[in-house]
């Protein structure tokens, strides 16, 4: 029997309800359940794959090629469990699936209307996964009160109401914010919060309360009394110095007993969370440090590097050391030397982005990783810019460009215009929609015998996801290896590139795909695992 738990969120955004959700999600695993997350968005947006890294933060990449919420590589990075394209779904795609319902007359000849229609549009997404995990974990984006959300609470309300509460409880996230001048933490925002959702006919079993320092039992217990909630569930979310705290923190604070209590769950054994207790050990007691730069173009919201970030952390727990991110603006490489900026640095890692703004920037910070010798991680148009500055600075190519950036002399990238996907060959045109139409998901990768990604992955094929829509122009790889830049990972029918490195570095590898969206803090990515090491050594050397 599946059982649900939704998690909503009050007074405020970015409590962390994808965090909270993910670790709970660890917690129930501990125990040995097996769990599926998936993600309501309220936003009118098909998926979040058109929106700015500014506005949203990063795009994460399912296996199966959906652009979906960031939260979701929480829900990767906790629980081990591959995201699929139907465990995120938004206002936008609700709507388009009931008036293409409607264009074919599936609701013959009725009004649509909010309830029932697009209610039971978004039970169904939920129902589907009924069967599929012990337990469902289903995070509902944005605030309570929002008016963006309110079908979203309905179809909770309902879908609560006909399993009953032995099959779906709720847990509400609020913030208790505390005022220098009184002194304290304040509870009344939960309580409005609280009464909000409840209005809404939802009464929450379980409520998170985030704060950044202890919550006092009076202060709990004047929660629980006016939100007319057990007080043993009014659990504390407190700050933490790393998110691989919270499984452990949570347990400590007794919300997986509860959760079970809400069950009436009475036979649940003991969580094992040794894992999740020698992950943090090795972050909080490191035996060095290491000072990766990261020379990118969204470097005002690190939320747009989120996967990139953590897979960071966790090549810095496998060679137990501390990562130290320092984010660079790559623009600025245009009019000030990069050994200003990278003189420091252990590695330097140019990640993912769209647009010419910032290029030439990163292309010098690949020539000065290249020339001195640091060890150099390119990620998609990070491995773009690496190849372009290979032809300018090793083959003599000035012109060597990319079509993303307009039309230019030497095509070294350019926009692919078809390539196979299973047994499907897909097709696009630079008038094609934006939208979910780029090279997207999985695809398979074959390494050459004898590279440095071959001893990195150990194996001889592998699978990597993508988001990109150019690529590197094949048309140059004889001269580029001429001069050092092998081709040393390919598609299975040697058509498209997808890693290049450079055989005379110590450590330098660009990859097309983007490997942080598969590691986890117990299962770190090889390139990441390796990266690091270099770095490490890198140190030693300086």
């Amino acid at each position: 029997m599946t059982r649900f738990i939704f998690i909503t969120g009050g007074v405020v955004s970015s409590l962390g309800k994808g965090l909270g959700s993910a670790a709970l999600g660890a917690l129930l695993q501990a125990r040995g359940y097996s769990v599926r997350l998936c993600k309501l968005d309220p936003y009118l947006n098909v998926d979040p794959g058109t929106m700015s890294p500014f506005q949203h933060g990063e795009v994460f990449v399912t296996d199966d090629g959906a652009e979906t919420d960031l939260d979701l590589g929480h829900y990767e990075r906790f629980t081990g469990v591959p995201a699929k394209a139907t465990d995120n779904t938004t206002t936008g795609r609700i709507y388009t699936s009931v008036l293409q319902k409607e264009r074919r007359g599936d609701y013959l000849g009725a009004t649509i209307q909010v309830i029932p229609h697009i209610t039971n549009e978004i039970q169904d997404f939920i129902r589907e996964k009924d069967g599929t995990a012990d337990f469902v974990l289903c995070e509902i984006g944005g605030t309570v009160g929002d008016i963006e959300s309110l079908p979203f609470l309905e179809a909770i309300r309902q879908f609560g109401n006909e399993v009953g509460r032995e099959r779906a409880i709720f847990a509400h996230v609020t913030l208790l914010p505390y005022i220098p001048a009184a002194g304290e933490l304040k509870t009344k925002p939960t309580q409005h919060s609280v009464k909000e959702l409840m209005s809404y006919g939802i009464r929450p079993q379980i409520l998170l309360c985030r704060a950044d320092r202890e919550i006092e039992e009076d202060e709990r217990r004047k929660i629980a009394l006016f939100c007319n909630i057990d007080e043993k569930k009014v659990i504390p979310a407190l700050d933490v110095s790393s998110i691989y705290e919270v499984p452990l923190t949570y347990h400590e604070e007794g919300l997986d007993d509860e959760i079970m209590d809400s069950f009436n769950i009475t036979d649940a054994k003991a969580p094992d969370l040794s894992t999740w207790e020698n992950i943090v050990k090795n972050i909080k007691e490191p035996e060095g440090e290491v000072k990766i730069a990261i020379v990118g173009k969204y470097t005002n919201l690190t939320d747009s590097y989120k996967s990139l970030n953590e897979a960071l952390v966790h090549g810095g727990i496998a060679n137990k050391v501390k990562v130290k991110l320092e984010f660079i603006e790559a623009e600025v490489f245009e009019s000030e030397n990069p050994e200003d900026y990278l003189k420091g640095a252990n590695g330097i890692l140019v990640p993912g982005g769209f647009g010419e703004r910032g290029a030439e920037g990163k292309i010098k910070a690949v020539q000065y990783a290249r020339e001195k010798k640091i060890p150099y991680l390119g990620i998609c148009f990070g491995m773009q810019m690496a190849v372009i500055e290979a032809a300018r600075n090793l083959c003599g190519i000035e012109e060597a460009g990319s079509t993303e950036f307009g039309p230019c002399e030497e095509s070294v990238v350019g926009l692919m215009t078809e390539w196979v996907k299973g047994e499907v060959k897909e097709k696009r045109k630079t008038s094609t929609n934006k939208g979910g139409t780029m090279r997207l998901g999985a695809y398979p990768c074959h390494l050459e015998q004898g590279s440095l990604v071959h001893k990195v992955y150990n194996a001889d094929d592998i699978s990597e996801r993508h988001r990109h829509r150019y690529e590197v122009n094949m048309a140059y790889r004889e001269g580029l290896e001429e001069k050092g830049l092998k081709f040393s990972g390919l598609s299975p029918d040697g058509k498209l590139p997808e890693i290049v490195e450079h055989k005379d570095h110590p450590w330098f590898i660009g990859v097309q795909f983007h490997p942080e969206l598969k590691s986890k803090p117990f299962d770190p990515h090889p390139l990441f695992v390796s990266f690091i090491e270099a770095a490490v050594k890198q140190g030693r050397l300086v």
